[in-house]
């Protein structure tokens, strides 16, 4: 115990000196960042005690002077990065750490490491911040999904949202020469990646067929519509993938037809589940705490009056903090208004 104490301690000694001024060089590219960590030669024998985010460096020299270098050379999507949007800047953040001792022992020195690019142009509508999804479907229709600001009259401005407070998730479809459609929510999961894998964890926000499971746990809702063909999903944010990228991934169906079982949008409202678009007819829900596909087996022919697509929100980045901080990392830029490509708001 005195041993590692001592240890301890002249660890800690020596770290503040070289704490006072680190010597340590980044380089940001388009995809990735470039790192050398110069460290006296009291610390080469701790080599795999320095990280760039959940990385160990990609490799490791000791000069002629007996001091060392951490050289870390990782892709963005490596390491545990965070990307955050601000108006027209893309920020990916991470930090340096030295941890002489595994854990819990605790880390001993961090650096801030951040590489700023400007979003590029042209790559999305411009109604659209790229925490959002724009796609083509069936008969030529146009699904959107955005993330809106906190008064919902326009795209917001930051994905950065505090924990506890409220996402909202605009999505429509533009119809063109169709005859109105109803939009849905036929489900709705949250993942760490903008692609559902094979073993993604997943959190499950919207399901049994437009169920809105969330509004079980919390205070999330689906907002009264202004246009059948759009919906807001009011999202209480949850404790899933912390500080981390979560992305929103939807399967988004039109219909022309009645509501059923199966073609629904139901929220948990005053302790009982309730429709959307028609409260006398909520014992539609009534299948929600259990199951909402009768059926045994899937149809094989595509339903001529429902069609559907799935579509991505994200990265959203939930943290543990109180909505005035998360605010004060908001960008001042030109108003959104009250429309969104078209759609009044």
């Amino acid at each position: 115990m005195v041993a590692h104490f001592c240890l301890g301690f002249v660890v800690l000694a020596v770290l503040a000196t070289a704490v006072a001024d680190p010597d340590i060089k980044v380089v940001c590219a388009k995809d990735s960042v470039r790192v050398i960590w110069r460290v006296a030669p009291q610390f080469v024998p701790y080599a795999a005690r320095f990280f760039l985010g959940s990385c160990m460096p990609s490799s490791w020299k000791v000069l002629p002077t007996g001091e060392g270098e951490a050289h870390f050379n990782y892709k963005f999507y490596d390491c545990k990065f965070t990307k955050q949007l601000k108006g027209k800047r893309i920020i990916y953040q991470n930090e340096l750490s030295f941890r002489p001792q595994a854990k819990p022992m605790p880390v001993v020195f961090k650096y801030p490491i951040q590489c700023v690019q400007k979003r590029p142009e042209g790559r999305i509508p411009h109604f659209l911040n790229p925490g959002s999804g724009v796609s083509e479907g069936r008969s030529k229709l146009v699904f959107h999904m955005a993330l809106l600001n906190e008064q919902l009259t326009g795209v917001s401005k930051t994905n950065v949202i505090p924990l506890g407070s409220f996402i909202p998730i605009w999505a429509a479809v533009e119809q063109k020469s169709h005859q109105p459609l109803v939009l849905l929510m036929d489900e709705c999961v949250a993942a760490s990646t903008p692609e559902l894998e094979p073993g993604n964890q997943l959190y499950p926000i919207v399901g049994n067929h437009g169920c809105l499971l969330e509004s079980k746990r919390g205070s999330s809702l689906f907002l009264p519509r202004y246009h059948s063909s759009a919906i807001i999903l009011y999202l209480q944010s949850f404790k899933f993938g912390m500080g981390a990228e979560v992305y929103i991934h939807c399967n988004l169906i039109v219909w022309d037809g009645d509501y059923d079982k199966r073609r629904k949008a139901c929220h948990v409202k005053d302790g009982s589940w309730e429709l959307l678009d028609d409260p006398a007819q909520s014992s539609l829900c009534n299948c929600c705490n259990n199951s909402c596909s009768p059926r045994t087996k899937r149809a094989t022919s595509w339903e001529p009056h429902r069609m559907h697509f799935n579509s991505v929100l994200g990265p959203v980045i939930i943290v543990d903090r109180p909505a005035s901080m998360a605010n004060e990392s908001l960008v001042e830029s030109d108003a959104a208004g009250s429309q969104l490509g078209g759609w009044r708001l």
